[in-house]
């Protein structure tokens, strides 16, 4: 019988072993709070969402606990160079939601995440006012919480030690009305240790870029054409004496197509012809040739110091310079020499020309991100936009980004903006939309989006409420363009005023960036190549001299609608718009788009009407959600294009549309108010 006494106990003892062991993996165990479903979250964690400096974060999750004791939560976040937390405040919603905020004042990286504890002094008192409200002996509880003020008061400094010991000798006293007082409760919910805390299982981020990374008017413009003399090339110094004209029109970014010098085999000649006739320019596009690379700048654009004159010119008039990145090669840009294991080989020992079948594009080499020495290549490619940081800029339009490694744009996005955080990447990837998300959530602070090919009410209305209402308001900055120069959509061949007038005020209206490629667009150019979406005579392949004085140019008209955009900060962000029904005969118009932003205080309310049908007067009635906005008795409809002003009353009012006159109704909605006089007037 001993020897199975003594391996009872052993046996005993391997048990509690090993169940001591599967406890460590646990943690620790006394942490009772749940927190699930924290929102925003972005793959998991995978990525960051994003936000502008000045941004309010609103964090949500939820959670609960086992029993009945009161719970708190706080978001947790710290910003970039931070070594504490901070906490913020979550207050419960309902259905054990929780709900927090805090705002982003740094450029860079937050990171974020929710903490949970049991409440100890709340639980306390919630059960204390039951206690006393059913007139039980509550000695021994007040006694109990004057132990947790005392417990709260050891952990804090000495003037909020000194009002906390008041309390607890209050409580000692047998004080119940102490308890409730809500600076006590303030001072316990700063003081009291938060024992066994849990932590959401994950630390999440904020990417915070500064404003312009979400409000921006951006024009496209090619400087070889910005001669006032026919015939001559541009320059730099003919782009500054530009600059008072793109300031007028109200834009803030003015982006130029690749400045480089521009390869001679191979050399595409007008309308895309395969060969260039002699003293045709080439596509920009077309990287690279003895003069230099990426880091060159065409010998007749200037110099390297014409193009700081021009980054300077630019910013005194409230202008940033963006470049065009294109990471590909002429045949004869020096990398194509000097590091040909960075191109794909073809059998027959030429190297693979870029290629959409059926179309060809053999001045064009595209790198190859296979390549045995894709450190050596990516560490290059970085270097060019290190090249132009140095120079002065910090906005890029970035061509094609999807036909470039992903991996590629987050590790140098990234490495770029750790160390210049300021930095605006605009994605020029028409393609499928998980693709422009996955860029987006990969760095690129913009994109460009399918609005070119969106004309009809219904699908205008479904992309804003993907873009604007679902995930990827968390993440992508759409930027509305009507045009760039390889995109004339057909709703333009007719050259109809109204609808360059429609589809620009759409742009600049529906998104808060928005973009367009001058000065084609102000002079209504819309003559197409038989058979493709693209302009007849592009300036991609001849140098073009434009009349800006042009009569009949929508130059005031893009001048007003950029000046609106800036008067009135509902229009400045995305997340406030709203679609409204306009009716005509008890149905739906489908040829009348209303839509509304509007500022959380509702201070500046933006109501935005458009006739998409060019041709024929609309007329309908807007519902508007008058109660919901304050609008007692009658308001005013100031139209901000045109100076006119309409009394409306009530939830549906009339609009009328003419194409031949305008077609777009930008609606400032002003309240009747009455000053100290009893003087009434809108506001």
């Amino acid at each position: 019988m001993p020897p199975m006494a003594k391996s009872t106990t052993a046996g005993t003892l391997q048990e509690a072993s090993a169940a001591l062991n599967g406890l460590a993996d646990v943690g620790e165990g006394r942490q009772r709070v749940v927190i699930e479903r924290v929102t925003p979250e972005l793959d998991g964690g995978r990525f960051p969402i994003k936000r502008v400096v000045g941004d309010t974060v609103v964090v949500e999750c939820d959670a609960f606990a086992d029993g009945h004791d009161v719970i708190a939560c706080a978001v947790r976040y710290r910003g970039p160079g931070d070594t504490e937390w901070r906490d913020a405040p979550m207050e419960p919603l309902a259905n054990d939601r929780w709900r927090g905020q805090f705002t982003v004042d740094t450029l860079g990286r937050y990171r974020y995440t929710v903490i949970g504890w049991m409440d100890r002094f709340a639980t306390w008192e919630h059960q204390l006012h039951k206690r006393v409200e059913a007139g039980q002996d509550v000695a021994v509880d007040l006694l109990i919480g004057a132990e947790l003020v005392a417990e709260a008061a050891a952990q804090a400094p000495a003037p909020e030690a000194a009002a906390l010991h008041a309390y607890e000798q209050a409580l000692r006293a047998g004080d119940a009305q102490a308890a409730f007082a809500p600076d006590l409760a303030a001072r316990m919910a700063a003081h009291l240790p938060r024992r066994y805390a849990s932590s959401y299982e994950r630390e999440l981020q904020v990417e915070v870029n500064r404003p312009l990374a979400r409000f921006s008017s951006w024009y496209e413009l090619f400087p070889r054409s910005a001669s006032p003399e026919p015939g001559r090339h541009g320059t730099f110094r003919d782009v500054i004496a530009r600059l008072p004209y793109v300031a007028e029109l109200g834009f803030d970014i003015l982006y130029l197509p690749p400045i480089h010098p521009i390869g001679r085999e191979f050399r595409k000649g007008k309308n895309n012809s395969v060969v260039a006739q002699p003293g045709e320019p080439g596509s920009p596009w077309a990287i690279g040739s003895v003069e230099g690379g990426h880091k060159s700048i065409h010998p007749q654009l200037g110099t390297l110091e014409d193009f700081h004159a021009l980054v300077a010119a630019a910013k005194s008039y409230g202008i940033e310079i963006a470049l065009d990145i294109a990471f590909q090669c002429a045949p004869d840009h020096p990398y194509v020499k000097e590091r040909p294991e960075w191109f794909r080989a073809r059998p027959d020992g030429s190297i693979q020309y870029a290629e959409n079948p059926p179309k060809k594009y053999q001045d064009i080499y595209p790198f190859d991100f296979e390549s045995r020495d894709w450190q050596g290549l990516w560490k290059e490619l970085k270097s060019i936009f290190e090249y132009w940081i140095a120079q002065g800029v910090t906005v890029f339009r970035v061509d094609n980004p999807h036909t470039k490694s992903f991996r590629f744009w987050e590790w140098c996005i990234g490495e770029l903006k750790q160390a210049h955080p300021e930095l605006i990447f605009l994605s020029e990837a028409f393609t499928r939309p998980k693709v422009m998300y996955g860029l987006a959530k990969r760095g690129f602070t913009q994109s460009y989006t399918y609005f070119t090919w969106r004309t009809y009410k219904w699908e205008l209305t479904q992309y804003l409420l993907e873009l604007t209402q679902g995930e990827p308001r968390e993440f992508f900055g759409p930027n509305f363009w009507p045009n760039t120069p390889d995109i004339l959509t057909p709703q333009f061949y007719g050259g109809q005023r109204s609808v360059f007038l429609t589809r620009a005020a759409l742009a600049a209206t529906l998104t808060a960036s928005w973009g367009l490629y001058g000065p084609v667009y102000e002079l209504m150019q819309h003559v197409p190549v038989q058979g493709r979406e693209e302009y007849i005579d592009s300036e991609k392949y001849e140098i073009h001299h434009w009349n800006l004085e042009q009569p009949g140019s929508l130059r005031p008209f893009i001048a007003r609608l950029n000046r609106i955009r800036r008067e009135h900060p509902a229009l400045q962000r995305n997340e406030s718009i709203r679609f409204h029904r306009v009716d005509t005969n008890f149905a739906e118009n489908e040829q009348l788009i209303a839509y509304s932003k509007a500022t959380p205080d509702l201070s500046d309310i933006i109501l935005v009407v458009v006739n998409l049908d060019p041709n024929a007067t609309q007329a309908g009635w807007v519902q508007m959600p008058a109660a919901e906005w304050g609008l007692e008795g009658d308001y005013q409809a100031h139209d901000l294009l045109t100076d006119a002003r309409y009394t409306w009353r009530g939830e549906f009012n009339y609009v009328e549309l003419n194409p031949q006159a305008m077609p777009v109704h930008i609606l400032r909605i002003r309240r009747r108010v009455r000053d100290a006089s009893g003087f009434e007037y809108f506001a």
